[in-house]
């Protein structure tokens, strides 16, 4: 549902009405919260509450609430709570527990707000982190993309000088295998895997820095050796724009920003993140809670529709052995 205070439960009410993708969906969350937003929305759907997945009858008009929380006094739209971010916490970890034991095939995550899961006594940064921790996973990484380029972080939510220490030659390898497996999982049956430099000019030689050469070459060669088709480093200011060119498959982007920028500057309405390295699918819209317009009913739903819509095709590769 992600936090009930932001767009996350309009735009799924809004995602799941009308012309709804062909698949059977669950929210786990507070079904008053989600009857707020089917009101707001004025869908005219009906709002079920649950105890739990195999509860769901998957009626059409219907939308299934797994109660994971339950709000008495629904809270103020736009603001920072620490109830929402506790709310937004639980209903994540009911869906990985339901994931893991196979009661659900993928998870579409509403956004959070990162402020309200501190207040909340939270300690992780946002989904990748809680999804990796609670599913046992060795390494994860976020991929983002749209229609026209995807990109694999090598580190995500962390400071930028944590970032450069955290690059190092096993995160290298993993991001590198990852965006190998996300491309072929997304239809690439021999992806090209572009990875980005660090430093400007990809180090100039060891001018402008000796990450290049000392660390993200070294692990380049090792993912060829592999029979990974990767290539680099090259220069994190032209590198999106030749695989946007059709020169690469996917990017390796060496912290957050890098990679996040470009995909955003297509617009967030295209985006969609995906975990990879999970025992199971997640993906997520690319946008924040957008507290500013949370309860004027105006949220655009064509990211959440996106990331479901990628959802059902991972489920769908994963279940023909094609992921």
């Amino acid at each position: 549902m992600g936090d009930p205070a932001g767009i996350g439960p309009e735009i799924i009410a809004t995602c799941l009405a009308g012309d709804a993708p062909k698949t059977r969906c669950v929210i786990f969350g507070c079904a008053n919260v989600m009857q707020r937003a089917v009101d707001l929305i004025g869908t005219g759907m009906t709002v079920r509450a649950i105890g739990q997945v195999d509860e769901a009858q998957h009626q059409a008009g219907v939308l299934e609430v797994v109660q994971t929380s339950v709000f008495s006094e629904l809270p103020a739209y736009g603001q920072i709570n620490a109830l929402c971010g506790k709310a937004a916490f639980e209903a994540i970890i009911q869906a990985i527990n339901a994931a893991m034991q196979g009661e659900v095939s993928g998870i579409v995550t509403a956004p959070i707000h990162k402020e309200a899961l501190s207040l909340a006594g939270v300690k992780y940064p946002g989904h990748t982190e809680i999804l990796a921790d609670y599913s046992g996973a060795a390494r994860v990484a976020m991929m983002l993309g749209n229609d026209e380029i995807r990109t694999v972080l090598v580190t995500i939510h962390c400071s930028l000088a944590d970032a450069i220490k955290g690059g190092d030659f096993a995160a290298q390898m993993a991001a590198i295998r990852l965006a190998h497996q996300g491309a072929i999982a997304l239809g690439v049956p021999n992806p090209r895997v572009a990875v980005a430099g660090l430093n400007p000019h990809a180090g100039e030689g060891g001018l402008f820095g000796r990450e290049e050469i000392e660390i993200i070459t070294p692990a380049i060669k090792a993912a060829r050796a592999e029979g990974i088709n990767a290539s680099g480093p090259w220069p994190g200011d032209t590198v999106f724009m030749q695989a946007r060119q059709g020169h690469f498959d996917i990017v390796v982007a060496q912290y957050h920003d890098q990679g996040l920028i470009p995909v955003k500057y297509m617009g967030l309405e295209k985006g969609v993140n995906i975990t990879l390295g999970l025992p199971f699918v997640r993906t997520s819209p690319d946008h924040g809670t957008a507290f500013d317009i949370a309860g004027k009913g105006i949220a655009d739903a064509a990211s959440l529709k996106t990331a479901l819509d990628y959802a059902i095709r991972l489920v769908a590769a994963k279940q023909t052995g094609a992921a």
